[in-house]
């Protein structure tokens, strides 16, 4: 057993300790891998180099890292009220002063590293994450919930085509799949946890078409992307182009069929979808 001052030495440390782990809860750790680890591997497929992907990538990072904590931030209250127990600054884990501080810290952070890909790149990447910071703090409760979602994913392609040598823009297929994803991801993103939005008073776009609409609706975009994938780059489509985007097709009608009777089924199968259309995004010919 430790002596008093044993024990009181360690109570800092285990404090420090778990803000650590309650920023890191509030971050939206999986979205923000995902979207880090996609935008780096597109990088990568793209003919960036090491050092220019690593760049890419931290850019990217610190961005999300912001989105993710302006999110909790700003919905403590509202999450409190709907009994999110999952939410660090909900439990108290975290303050939303600290969330907020920290928020604040990965913009500062991002600013440079984007512009340190180039003018272009940088000046595309900051409206996608200025387009995210609109939706939390304001047009997540409107109509036009989904056009933040659009414009940031349409902007992580363009962010990287921009940062290759001599700055070409992106094809007009990649960033229109881009933006068809942002939506899809909105919608399956609001899908989980619609029902508690609205008894919060959550009126964006997906809560306004209600559960059963946006379930129908989910794997619509998605669908979209897979043909825009397979049938927008130049030339006939290739064999694999046009099985998965037949994958795609059925794979949507089940989710829809089975979801009306298990909610999850629906999702289950929009992921499925969405992990086709990243699989062709970073099969494709080029995304300049």
């Amino acid at each position: 057993m430790g002596t008093p001052e044993q024990s009181t030495a360690g109570v800092p440390a285990a404090r420090w300790a778990g803000r650590a782990r309650g920023l890191a809860g509030a971050c939206h750790p999986g979205p923000v891998v995902a979207v880090t680890a996609l935008t780096a591997a597109l990088a990568v497929t793209a003919g960036q180099g090491a050092a220019r992907s690593a760049l890419t990538a931290a850019a990217v990072l610190t961005g999300q890292l912001s989105v993710g904590w302006c999110n909790d931030a700003f919905d403590a209250a509202r999450d409190t009220a709907a009994g999110r127990r999952g939410k660090p600054v909900v439990v108290g884990t975290v303050g939303a002063t600290e969330v907020w501080v920290a928020a604040y810290a990965a913009l500062a952070l991002c600013v440079p590293l984007s512009f340190a890909c180039g003018l272009g790149a940088g000046a595309v990447h900051l409206t996608g994450v200025a387009a995210a910071w609109a939706y939390d703090l304001r047009l997540k409760a409107t109509a036009w919930s989904w056009a933040p979602y659009a414009v940031g994913f349409a902007a992580l392609p363009a962010f990287v085509a921009l940062g290759l040598p001599g700055q070409p823009w992106p094809a007009w297929w990649v960033v229109t799949a881009g933006a068809l994803l942002g939506v899809g991801a909105h919608l399956g993103d609001v899908l989980p946890d619609i029902r508690g939005d609205l008894a919060t008073g959550v009126r964006g776009w997906p809560h306004r078409l209600g559960p059963d609409g946006v379930r129908l609706l989910l794997p619509v975009p998605l669908v979209a992307a897979s043909a825009v994938l397979v049938l927008g780059p130049a030339g006939p489509p290739g064999s694999r182009g046009v099985a998965a985007l037949a994958l795609a097709v059925l794979v949507a009608v089940a989710g829809a069929v089975l979801g009306r009777r298990w909610e999850r089924s629906a999702f289950a199968a929009a992921v499925c979808v969405a992990v086709v259309d990243v699989t062709l995004l970073l099969q494709g010919t080029g995304i300049a």
